[in-house]
């Protein structure tokens, strides 16, 4: 399995793997034209066995001078459960590191995740106004019930 930052041929399966969850009502659905438009958030798994398939995403979101999101964080269901999300959960925060960030957040499901990294929980309405751009997008809003985390690097 190999880390590495997304490419354009990467869309389509970035796109399936997110709109897999998405699906289930475990993230937010991201579109062809969305995941085009950021593809220089996103970090991706590969699995060099398996012509080099992409089963895992990730992406950071520089959000202000200060302030970064993880967000989308997938892996295909059959790579679950290895470690990978972790991993690439680790590269995000190394990138945020070298661009020096502050701060990195969080909205998740599963919050025991994140706080292994350090994450700490926090109000929502802690997070600038800016942030909610993606919420307008969420069928949820504005019933988030989404956990807020951060940690600051």
């Amino acid at each position: 399995m190999n880390i590495r930052k997304a490419v354009i041929k990467d869309i389509r399966t970035i796109h399936e793997i997110l709109n897999y969850y998405a699906d289930q009502g475990l993230l937010l659905p991201r579109s062809l034209s969305e995941l085009y438009d950021h593809l220089r958030d996103f970090f991706v798994l590969e699995d060099s066995d398996q012509n080099h398939m992409v089963c895992g995403v990730a992406g950071l979101r520089i959000c202000w001078e200060d302030l970064a999101e993880i967000k989308s964080l997938a892996i295909s269901e059959e790579k679950r459960g290895k470690g990978f999300g972790i991993q690439l959960v680790e590269a995000c925060l190394k990138d945020a590191r070298s661009f020096g960030l502050a701060k990195v957040f969080t909205l998740t499901y599963i919050p025991e995740f994140f706080e292994r990294f350090g994450f700490k929980e926090i109000e929502k309405s802690a997070l600038p106004h800016k942030i909610w751009a993606d919420c307008l997008k969420c069928p949820k809003f504005p019933d988030c019930d989404e956990v807020a985390l951060m940690i600051e690097l």
